[in-house]
């Protein structure tokens, strides 16, 4: 079941080195110029809402989202299937809640979100230090990720080729971000979002057809496959019946998944709010597609491949869209069904491409933006050619550390990295952005609280978790020091962000009048666009 015909595996190596080929080349045609400032950070504005709409969806579905998500539903069954959904949820509130503010307060950066309550070097400074803590752990599982994957897909086992393929990867996103910049990679996610869709939708289509167009097969079917029985398709597979940890998990995705920076910044390259809202729109739709998709192929996974075959690829379930796919075309494919697996593992490919290097690309950007240009340099700035460089060097300054630690912890559960990544942008981010765009009391010590307290707090909560230590799966297998009884830290993080905002602004009462008086210079401009 896991052995991959060679046409296969030959046509998409031809596909992996076409991508990267095309992908390059359009990077280049569309870099931007070296002193437009404007134009490296949003594209100048004129992306249109579609394929803003598309970027977004594309920044939004990552690699570890696809291929967790399929993972989880099939060895999950309807834990996985809420999660999906929760997934979708995310981008939803993130379009009614905070886009168009978001948009209206900002220029290029998060921290330029945050300047216009509060400006200053330390709140630059601070922005700068959580985005890289938010992005880089994600980073790392995304380019650990991709070496097992490439390794997988094309028949080669040996460490060496894997840690060649991270390397490789990882030398690309840097490319990608310090060339093409936001409309380089704009271009990149759009694009990797149609081929997914596609992809997504063709295997799911050719799973229902397998089981006559009835979901009510299907579902039986695959909890059958599941060795679980009628528990797989009933809440409490995942977290053991802990509906706590459950709702902590939920909690977590909801309100981090569409607050980390990657996403945020693509907020700016829309050039009006009723921009922001078409792109939105297509984002939201793109990835309900997807996430439908998704779904259909999990529960697919269980059915056609089975529970024992897919934790024999990947014990978490993460090679399972590829064997559903294999499954699906069978051992002895016709030229169609191998150009539908090429397709799949190019979808995979682009998702893993594309996916690190808008990562990249908003880390480069704080650094030269938020850091250098008006945390270091201060009042004194530097000129638009001086930062544009400096942005371009920073992604090397990200993507080098990134490709060490990844090719470092390649052969351990990268699990942890991911859920500290969301609950950073749900404990310190979101709260951060809700407060600064919509409290008028809020001080600039109240934001400083809610960054530094709720990053510290959360990581602090991580390394008592379960998926640290304590159990078979946990990155310290032979140890425990467990003593955070959930997965997640979202149950408790979540309000101790916003608790230590508010306690924040309460302790620096001194400053709540200038503070109110400076959020209504801006209000009007920041809820709803007005001119100053």
């Amino acid at each position: 079941m896991t052995g991959f015909a060679s046409d296969a595996r030959a046509m998409s190596l031809i596909a992996f080195i076409a991508v990267i080929s095309v992908t390059l080349l359009l990077c280049v045609m569309t870099a931007p110029d070296r002193d437009d400032l404007g134009e490296f950070y949003t594209g100048s504005r004129s992306l249109s809402p579609l394929r803003n709409g598309l970027a977004i969806a594309g920044d939004y579905v990552s690699a570890a989202t696809v291929l967790s998500t399929v993972g989880v539903i099939a060895l999950t069954g309807y834990d996985g299937l809420v999660l999906t959904l929760s997934t979708a949820l995310s981008l939803v509130l993130l379009m009614f809640l905070l886009a168009e503010p978001l948009r209206n307060a900002g220029r290029f950066t998060m921290g330029d979100a945050f300047a216009r309550r509060a400006p200053g070097p330390a709140v630059r400074v601070t922005a700068c230090l959580v985005t890289l803590a938010a992005l880089l752990p994600l980073m790392v599982v995304q380019l650990a990720g991709a070496g097992d994957l490439i390794a997988f897909v094309l028949g080669f086992g040996a460490a060496e080729f894997k840690t060649g393929c991270i390397v490789m990867l990882g030398l690309l996103m840097i490319g990608y971000a310090a060339i093409g910049g936001m409309k380089g990679t704009a271009f990149i996610q759009a694009v990797k979002t149609v081929v997914l869709t596609l992809s997504s939708l063709a295997v799911a289509a050719l799973i229902l057809h397998r089981y006559g167009w009835s979901p009510g097969l299907l579902l039986g079917e695959a909890a059958k496959g599941s060795g679980a029985g009628p528990a797989y398709l009933s809440s409490g597979l995942q977290f053991g019946g802990d509906s706590l940890d459950m709702i902590s998990s939920e909690l977590t995705l909801v309100i981090g998944a569409a607050c980390l920076p990657h996403i945020t910044m693509r907020m700016y390259s829309a050039r009006s709010a009723r921009a922001v809202r078409r792109s939105l729109s297509w984002a939201v739709s793109a990835v309900v597609v997807i996430s439908l998709a998704l779904i259909v192929i999990g529960f697919g996974a269980a059915a056609v491949v089975g529970r024992q075959a897919i934790t024999e690829g990947d014990p978490q379930g993460k090679t399972s869209l590829l064997l559903t796919s294999q499954a699906i075309v069978g051992p002895h494919a016709s030229t169609l069904g191998t150009l539908l697996f090429t397709a799949v593992a190019t979808a995979i490919f682009m998702t893993l491409l594309a996916s690190i290097s808008g990562m990249t690309l908003a880390c480069a950007n704080s650094l030269a933006h938020d850091l250098v240009a008006h945390g270091l340099r201060g009042r004194s700035g530097v000129r638009d050619a001086t930062e544009t460089n400096t942005a371009r060097v920073a992604a090397l300054a990200v993507g080098i550390p990134a490709i060490a630690l990844a090719t470092a912890a390649q052969d351990h559960n990268l699990q942890p990295l991911v859920t500290l990544s969301f609950c950073l942008g749900a404990s310190a981010l979101a709260p951060a952005l809700i407060l600064s765009l919509f409290w008028r009391r809020y001080t600039r010590a109240g934001l400083l609280c809610t960054l530094i307290g709720g990053t510290v707090f959360t990581a602090l909560v991580m390394t008592g978790t379960k998926l640290v230590s304590g159990s078979p799966q946990s990155v310290f297998p032979t140890h425990d020091f467990n003593w955070f009884p959930f997965t997640t830290t979202g149950i408790v993080s979540i309000p101790f962000g916003f608790a230590a905002g508010w306690l924040g602004t309460f302790l620096s009462r001194r400053d709540v009048y200038a503070q109110r008086q400076q959020y209504e210079a801006v209000e009007g401009w920041i809820l709803a666009g007005a001119r100053r």
